[in-house]
Order: structure tokens, then sequence, then C-alpha cells
């Protein structure tokens, strides 16, 4: 769990529920929208499968940054050149985008 400068604690659980309702918030957009339902921690955001095509992926990066800041306090870049330079990128699904997040957050909170 990472403690915030505010007091807010940004946990596994806040911040898998902020990505999801980033993933809504695009697929909502999206025309037809897909059933938001079934979204999980194993739900595929890049490759096969899976539920965004670019520009969606990118406004749900957008949304997750928004709701990040407006939430917990906590700005963050998450879509830059460290991000695009790992072997595994850290937009393959929700769960490992989820990590990502709460990596960055804590370096930030660290430095």
């Amino acid at each position: 769990m990472t403690d915030l400068m505010n007091g807010n604690k940004l946990d596994r659980a806040a911040v898998a529920e902020i990505v999801m309702a980033g993933v809504r918030e695009a697929q909502a957009l999206s025309a037809p929208a897909p059933d938001p339902a079934g979204l999980n921690e194993e739900t595929r955001l890049i490759g096969e499968g899976a539920v965004l095509d670019s520009l969606g992926l990118v406004t749900a990066v957008l949304e997750i940054e928004q709701r990040l800041a407006e939430q917990h306090d906590v700005v963050l870049v998450l879509a830059d050149e460290r991000a695009m330079s790992q072997k595994h990128s850290p937009f393959r699904s929700i769960g490992s985008l989820t990590d990502y997040v709460l990596r960055l957050a804590s370096e930030s909170a660290h430095a």
C-alpha cells in the first residue's frame, strides 16, 4: 500500500478499480460499445482479444491519469519512453497496468 502525502491510501484494489473505470470510459466512447461488465485483471488491453483499439487505449490511459490526479492527488505519466521500452508492456492487461501504476506511484511518493 502506498501512503500518499495527502493521507489517502492507494492500494491495489483502488488502483485496479481506477484502471477498470478508465477502460469502461474508453469502451463507452467506442461504437458499438462492448459490454464492460466482464472486466477483470486478466482482461487484455492490447494484442489478440483486446477490449480496446489503439485510440481506446489512449483514451483509457488519459482517463486513468486524470482519475489518479483527481481522486488521490497522484500525478503520473503512464505512456512515456519508460513504458514503451519495457520488454513486457505494462499495457498488456488490466492487471499489468495496475502493477505499473502502483510501481510509479510508489517511486513518486519516495522521490
